[in-house]
């Protein structure tokens, strides 16, 4: 399926955004998973902590009045009726808070001591309610100090589990915590590879024809008419693609026509200056030689590879046309009848005449003509050597 370039944009964002949700949710979902089991262990922890600090409290006053009704029978031989009621009535509340406490507990042994202990006072309030207690009835009395007794002991085996169990509950809240930290760190971990592999994928995708349209620029930059830009997909880019491809074949056939052009011009100068009987001699602004009519190859003695796109000043062109060009390139004007001498160049097995040597080949006049172009580097030179002074 082809996007355009907009709808490729557009989708890279709702794909973030969406990455970006499902983070903030997956971490929402495990604090709140967290805080609901720590506020479930905290809850329960705190009303088991209140029933038991109850118990203790009622556990207390049972004793205190177990030692009340043992003090008053002790001293008037019968115990009094109002404590007896009072811990009757200690007894329910007790009875009550232990059962309201099995109910927040499923383990074994904490039911075992609490239907243990709910025993031992239901037997305490039966000895409680015997009218025989009130008739000195010590046997009464030993059972109601030895039921006591093993209720405290009970209540003491119930405390020792539950200081463990509050151990193990730290325990426990470290592990959720741990386990809680992992979670969220596995998730982040992952949208983070998420996100880099998006990043790399998804701006590739939408830079990769960029790439290719800036290359073909740089080909086009270097006068590299021979590329195309190769775009298969139906959008925005592969309009511009497109479009870019018949500018590049327009550039490519304007560039044919006008080196033919050039090809045909330089023929036609070419063909003008060999008809002429002057010297010509063309020299751009960094005094390179770039062309040289038959006339002065045949003066000079000398081939096109030994001074075409060669500078000047590095080949065996005569001092006096040198001079003649420093002076014009350097000053950038015109130089009239400057004096030219070629040296005689002796070939092998030339014999001279008479007995005298011949000094020059050639003496005469030279006119240097500057053709300006947009630019000084875009200058050309053309010397025009003659035998006679130029009018």
């Amino acid at each position: 399926m082809n996007l355009s370039l907009r709808n490729r944009v557009a989708s890279s964002f709702i794909i973030a955004n969406l990455v970006v949700l499902v983070l903030g949710f997956t971490v929402f979902y495990f604090l709140d998973s967290f805080k609901m089991q720590i506020n479930d262990i905290t809850q329960k922890s705190n009303k088991v902590s209140v029933l038991t600090d109850e118990i203790s409290i009622s556990t207390q006053h049972i004793f205190k009045l177990e030692r009340s009704i043992l003090k008053k029978s002790i001293l008037t031989g019968s115990p009094d009726a109002e404590i007896v009621e009072k811990l009757i009535s200690r007894c329910e509340n007790l009875t009550s808070q232990l059962q309201q406490l099995e109910s927040y507990y499923q383990d074994v042994e904490v039911k075992k001591i609490i239907a243990k202990m709910l025993g031992y006072i239901e037997s305490l309030q039966l000895i409680l309610s015997k009218a025989s207690l009130f008739d000195r009835d010590s046997s009464s009395l030993s059972s109601i100090v030895d039921l006591i007794d093993k209720i405290q002991g009970s209540f003491m085996e119930f405390q020792d589990i539950y200081h463990l169990q509050n151990e193990e509950r730290e325990d426990q809240f470290k592990q959720i915590y741990k386990q809680t930290k992992k979670n969220m760190m596995y998730t982040l971990i992952i949208t983070f590879i998420g996100t880099i592999l998006l990043g790399l994928v998804v701006p590739g995708k939408i830079a990769l024809p960029f790439k290719k349209i800036k290359d073909a620029i740089r080909e086009l930059q270097d006068c590299n008419f021979d590329v195309s830009i190769f775009y298969n997909q139906d959008d925005e880019i592969g309009e511009i693609a497109s479009e870019m491809n018949k500018m590049i074949l327009s550039f490519k056939k304007f560039e044919e026509l006008r080196t033919d052009r050039i090809s045909l011009e330089k023929r036609k100068f070419d063909a003008l200056a060999n008809m002429s009987r002057m010297k010509i001699l063309v020299a751009n602004a960094n005094g390179e030689l770039i062309y040289m009519n038959n006339h002065l190859y045949s003066l000079l003695k000398l081939q096109s590879d030994d001074v075409i796109l060669k500078n000047i000043s590095d080949t065996l062109v005569p001092d006096s046309i040198k001079e003649a060009y420093e002076v014009a390139i350097k000053r950038r004007s015109k130089i009239e009848n400057a004096e030219i001498k070629v040296p005689h160049k002796k070939v092998d097995g030339e014999e001279e005449e008479g007995g005298e040597a011949i000094e020059n080949d050639f003496e005469g006049y030279a006119n240097v003509i500057p053709v300006r172009g947009k630019d000084s580097s875009l200058d050309y030179y053309l010397m025009v050597i003659s035998d006679t002074v130029f009018a």
